[in-house]
């Protein structure tokens, strides 16, 4: 029943000329099979056209700063935090990583059905080892170190996965958005190869890897041309695709693919974001996913003068604005919708705070600067010239207030005086396009932070698949720091990245005045209003009153009022322990508590409490739960 539903809303989800689009993909896949999938060959032997194949590569244009210093050479690529081993996994592919079982290598790969597979795994933790951020980060350390080690291991790799993964057999070709990643490893990888024969001298083995790549990357990019995400489907896959394209195109000089890509991406970052800097996605992850690929295609473009249009600049901008505005000064961020840890480079294969990395990029490609360090991160030293670094380092600073409403947007940002405590409030729409893919069913919820720990915190992702349900568990209402009724969600989950009925915000209003934060916003779903007010005083003391007023349309069974505490946060009757500080919390309604979890990390779960004031009782279909907040440092 389940999957009748998906496909009612996944075709409501779509226009006509969505449906002869990927009707006309069907058949391009049928010519795929014959001309591809039955040669059982891999990329690096793929036959290219005789116009694609006469296009040359010239390592210099994409720019790598050969004076880098203070590298670190590739010990092991992490995988989300440490959830797995690498030197356990570095050539299993096709692992399940949730299960012992593998994703078939051997099937034409348009016929495998990756999502929801709990019988294997979650597609997106398998994808990751496959993006080959290791193939970049081994022949960097080689030209780096000239230790043939490194380029021994990067050629066992390279062979054994062209061996496993044949052209269009198997997961590792089923998104054009994950071979557009695998294409800018490969860009990077074959330009550190270039690098080292000019330091190191010549070897077979060297030309032989080279030649193989360049190859794959001719192959690989004409594919992505012709299976871009379109429709309901362009979201930040699109952007990362055009990304790939764009990069192939300066590195081959290619006028056709760097045109195209360029125009599309103008487009895209106009329709995807709002005016005032918040993507459209309803995701922070996301937002520096997208912002990550356009930064690092400005500094190659900068380097072969290829003009950035001024519209980049202005909307980019805003996007660093809002990025920062959600950092705190302990360190912490504020995360809202999905969050799988994807990035575009990586040259370490260490775990790096991507946030504070895509700020420092953007520093080196805008008039301002939004991160404290500049060069810290090791993809930029490679990318930024030490003579552009001191020059981004004298820029002027971008300060985040200490309060700021994104109206278009849909989220309000507070920090108190001594910028300690840190509260963020969503009275966003559920997400981008048809779909809202990445949003959760979050409206008029809120984070907090105190001095860097998490109080009030985001359920997270976990990830996308496995075990059944969770999915849907991370992004409900009930996981979310706001009003649940009856236990349903205020928008109406479909599939694992689509949704049916949304919720619809109806208004909201900010104001400041003398230390005193007023926020009221109001929601309708299913013939429902709930109205949130959020009185926040900064005075002696910080205090917070959440007044929540519900109007329905029928009489519910419960009410419940959601606060969803961090794993460092626990509950002593009507105060919360937050390390050595307690922070007392009274409601109008009934207390309850129950152990929960949430997510931090994809892959990782932390034990927390679930905190909710209960409605039973509901007269005249109208309800109201008044909670009050006050900090109390030690």
């Amino acid at each position: 029943m389940r999957n009748i539903t998906w496909y009612v809303h996944r075709l409501k989800a779509m226009r006509f000329g969505e449906i002869l689009w990927r009707t006309q993909q069907k058949f391009l896949q049928r010519k795929e099979y014959k001309k591809y999938y039955t040669q059982n060959l891999p990329v690096t032997e793929i036959v290219i056209n005789s116009a694609t194949s006469a296009l040359s590569p010239d390592y210099l244009r994409i720019g790598l700063e050969q004076s880098c210093t203070n590298t670190e050479l590739f010990s092991s690529l992490d995988l989300f935090q440490g959830s797995f081993s690498y030197q356990q996994y570095k050539k299993s592919w096709n692992a399940g990583f949730q299960t012992e079982n593998t994703w078939d290598e051997n099937t034409f790969s348009y016929k495998i059905n990756c999502a929801g597979r709990i019988d294997i795994g979650d597609i997106r933790t398998n994808w990751e080892l496959n993006r080959h951020y290791q193939f970049s980060a081994l022949a960097k350390s080689y030209y780096v170190s000239g230790e043939k080690s490194f380029l021994d291991e990067l050629t066992d790799l390279f062979q054994d996965w062209n061996h496993h993964n044949l052209f269009l057999h198997g997961v590792e070709w089923t998104s054009a958005m994950e071979i557009a990643i695998r294409v800018n490893s490969w860009i990077f990888t074959y330009c550190f190869l270039c690098m080292a024969e000019k330091k190191h001298g010549v070897e077979y083995s060297i030309t032989n890897l080279k030649n193989q790549l360049i190859h794959g990357v001719l192959v690989m990019t004409d594919y992505i041309s012709a299976h871009l995400s379109r429709f309901s489907s362009a979201n930040n896959h699109l952007i990362i695709e055009l990304y790939a394209i764009a990069m192939s195109g300066i590195l081959f000089n290619c006028k056709r693919w760097k045109e195209t890509s360029l125009k599309q991406l103008t487009e895209e970052l106009v329709r995807q974001n709002y005016k005032d800097g918040v993507n459209k996605e309803m995701s922070l992850h996301y937002q520096t996913f997208i912002m990550e690929a356009y930064g690092l295609l400005m500094l190659t473009m900068e380097k072969n003068e290829i003009k950035i249009p001024d519209i980049w600049y202005t909307y980019i901008s805003k996007m660093s604005e809002f990025v920062a505005d959600c950092c705190g000064d302990y360190g912490e961020t504020i995360v809202f919708g999905d969050n799988d840890e994807g990035k575009i480079l990586d040259l370490t294969g260490k775990h790096f705070n991507h946030y504070h990395y895509v700020l420092e990029l953007m520093s080196c490609v805008l008039p301002q600067k939004y991160n404290k360090t500049v060069g810290f991160y090791e993809n930029i030293r490679w990318m930024v010239s030490r003579e552009q670094l001191c020059r981004t380092k004298k820029k002027s600073a971008y300060v985040s207030p200490d309060a700021k409403c994104y109206r278009e947007g849909g989220y309000t940002l507070i920090k108190d005086q001594k910028r300690g405590i840190f509260i963020a409030i969503d009275h966003a729409d559920l997400g981008y396009g048809t779909l809202a893919a990445h949003g959760h069913a979050d409206a008029l919820s809120f984070q907090l932070f105190f001095r860097g720990v998490p109080v009030f915190v985001d359920p997270g992702t976990y990830n996308y698949h496995v075990p059944q349900g969770f999915r849907d568990k991370f992004r409900s209402t009930q996981e979310h720091n706001t009003i649940c009724i009856d236990r349903k969600n205020q928008s109406e989950i479909c599939g694992p990245f689509l949704w049916g009925k949304r919720h619809q915000v109806m208004n909201t209003e900010f104001s400041i005045k003398e230390n005193v934060f007023l926020l009221k916003s109001k929601i309708k779903y299913d013939d429902s209003f709930h109205t949130r007010t959020i009185l926040i005083k900064d005075n002696e003391t910080f205090e917070i009153t959440i007044f929540d007023e519900i109007k329905l349309s029928y009489k519910p069974q419960i009410i419940e009022q959601v606060f969803m505490l961090g794993s460092m946060c626990t509950i002593l009757n009507n105060r919360i322990l937050c390390k050595d500080n307690f922070i007392d919390i009274e409601s109008t309604a009934k207390r309850n508590c129950q152990k929960n979890e949430y997510s931090e990390v994809y892959n990782q779960l932390l034990p927390n409490t679930k905190l909710f004031y209960t409605v039973s009782d509901v007269r005249e279909h109208t309800a109201k739960i008044k909670t009050s907040i006050k900090f109390k440092e030690s």
